[in-house]
Formats: structure tokens, C-alpha cells, sequence
């Protein structure tokens, strides 16, 4: 089931199109990864999506809705965008007990959110006080204060420790697979986002430039074959529409073809494979690749 949908969504600011028709879906029980360089307009979707920013053109909705059309906003949709909005002299238990109150949600809450983050032992502890990696709790246990089934987290990583980035990889997945919740995430840890998203959305200079499963982007999608043979082959191969790359005396990197169908090939002109290596891409590769930007997103 559709949980989040933009469609055909675009935005500028001023001379700035921060945003340029760029369309997507993430499902129930899945984690998306977002990723793009700086500006490249993940933030602007991600507001536009939670009724902060009024697109020019297409649309943003949760549910099949406008997040301002929403009864119960904090019930269907758990958003993080910044882990700032705190007010340092009230006790992390307090700050959601003001949510909690405005949202007309139950009074136990703020302890069950609490204790689902790791915080139930700074529940009374001033957040002025809080390091950014307890911050950053803190505002994900805002997010689940009304269990929602959809999840907006921008870098929701963003000072965690390795313990904690561990434990945020685990909590995710268990949102998606075990609550069936849809978590659209953006994030600049690609290494990071590789080991907990389903699917991958990249966007570059406000426009969308790949999407698909984790598997298609750094799978068959995004990898090579590596190919070891005395014979000339790479005629053959890109006669075949392989993109080939020899990396060494006998060693050729063919994209474009699979592992079978090099392999039927190879045999259709008599040429003897003593070697065939599928190379698997990372996703940092595919994203430096398809946005020609260092990794930053």
C-alpha cells in the first residue's frame, strides 16, 4: 500500500528551483533512503510533504492526503527534521508531555516513547543538558508518541554514536517490517543507509535521477562483470551494447551485459572465459556516479 506519494512536485525560491518535478513513492513496510548532495533538494521535499513549504506545482501527500488535511496529524505521520526545537530548561519528559497534552494523546506516552529511544533514564534530565545524539533521540520519541504508521526522519543519524547509529539501523527496520510503518529517510551516511533501507531514491540539483530497490541500484543495476579471457572478446561485447573497460592485459570490465549473457555470448564466437567475477557496486560508487558529487547528501 501507497503510504507517501510525491507527484510531479516542484519548487523554487526565487531564481532557485529547489525542486523539479520529481515524483515518488514509498510503501507500507518499507525503509527509502533519500540521498542527494547539499541543495539538492531533499529538505525542501520533506517540508513540502509535512505542509511546511507550498509547492508550486505537483503535489505532496500522506495517505492519499495533505498533511494539512489530516484530523490526526502526530497519529499517522512521525516527523524529525531537526533535533533544535527544544526548549533547554524542560526535562525531556516534560517537552513531550506538552506534546502529548496538545495532541490529546494518552498520558503514558511520554514514558512508553521515551523508554522505545533509550531515554527512560533522562526522562527528567533538562534537555539544555542533552548531547545532539540525545537530541536526536528525543525527537524521534516525539515522532512515536502517536505510533504512526509513517515515519519522515532527515538525518535522523546525525550525532549517534556507532552504538547508537547501531541501534537507529535496528529500530528502523523494526518500524517497517515488524510494524508495517513506511520510513522515508534522508541521510548523508551512505554506508550507513546501505545496511538499512529496501529501496533508494537520488535526487541532484532538485531533479530526480535514479530510483529502485537497494538490490537494482547496487546489484545487477549498478555493477559489473569482470571478465578474464586470452581471446579478443571485447569487439564482440560491444557489438552486443556492452560499455567495456580493460583493466588489464586479458582482463576486461564489461557493463551493460550480464554474467549470462556474456556467457552465451562468449560462446557463440568460440571465445574461451577463464574467469567471470560479478562485481557488486556500493552505493556510495552508484551515488558519486549518478551525481558526480562527493558524498555528501
Amino acid at each position: 500500500m501507497t503510504a507517501i506519494e510525491i507527484r510531479n512536485l516542484s519548487k523554487s525560491f526565487g531564481a532557485v528551483r529547489a525542486v523539479d518535478d520529481v515524483s515518488f513513492t514509498v510503501e507500507a513496510g518499507t525503509v527509502t533512503g533519500y540521498l542527494g548532495p547539499n541543495g539538492a533538494g531533499k529538505t525542501t521535499t520533506l517540508r513540502s510533504l509535512l505542509g511546511l513549504v507550498t509547492p508550486d506545482a505537483g503535489e505532496a501527500l500522506v495517505n492519499g492526503q495533505r498533511y494539512a488535511s489530516l484530523d490526526h496529524p502526530l497519529n499517522e505521520v512521525g516527523a524529525v527534521l531537526e533535533a533544535t526545537s527544544f526548549h533547554p530548561g524542560r526535562t525531556a519528559r516534560d517537552h513531550l508531555r506538552i506534546m502529548t497534552t496538545a495532541a490529546g494523546l494518552p498520558a503514558s506516552r511520554p514514558d512508553e516513547a521515551l523508554e522505545q529511544v533509550g531515554l527512560a533514564d533522562a526522562a527528567r534530565k533538562r534537555v539544555g543538558g542533552f548531547s545532539l545524539g540525545m537530541r536526536q533521540r528525543l525527537a524521534l520519541a516525539g515522532a512515536l508518541l502517536g505510533q504512526p504508521k509513517i515515519f519522515i526522519l532527515d538525518e535522523p543519524a546525525n550525532g549517534l554514536d556507532p552504538a547508537g547509529i547501531q541501534w537507529l539501523r535496528g529500530f528502523l527496520r523494526h518500524l517497517a517490517r515488524d510494524t508495517g510503518a513506511a520510513v522515508l529517510v534522508s541521510s548523508h551516511v551512505l554506508a550507513e543507509v546501505e545496511q538499512t533501507v529496501d529501496n533508494v531514491v537520488i535526487i541532484a540539483k532538485g531533479r530526480l535521477v535514479r530510483q529502485g530497490t537497494l538490490a537494482e541500484l547496487t546489484g545487477n543495476g549498478g555493477g559489473a562483470v569482470r571478465v578474464k579471457t586470452k581471446d579478443d572478446f571485447a569487439p564482440a561485447l560491444r557489438a552486443a551494447g556492452a560499455e567495456v573497460e580493460e583493466v588489464e592485459p586479458g582482463v576486461l570490465r564489461v557493463k551493460g551485459l550480464d554474467a549470462e549473457e556474456i556467457g552465451r555470448l562468449a560462446l557463440d564466437q568460440r571465445v574461451l572465459l577463464t574467469e567471470v567475477i560479478h562485481e557488486r557496486s556500493d552505493l556510495q560508487s552508484v551515488f558519486l556516479e549518478l551525481t558526480g558529487e562527493g558524498a555528501q547528501a
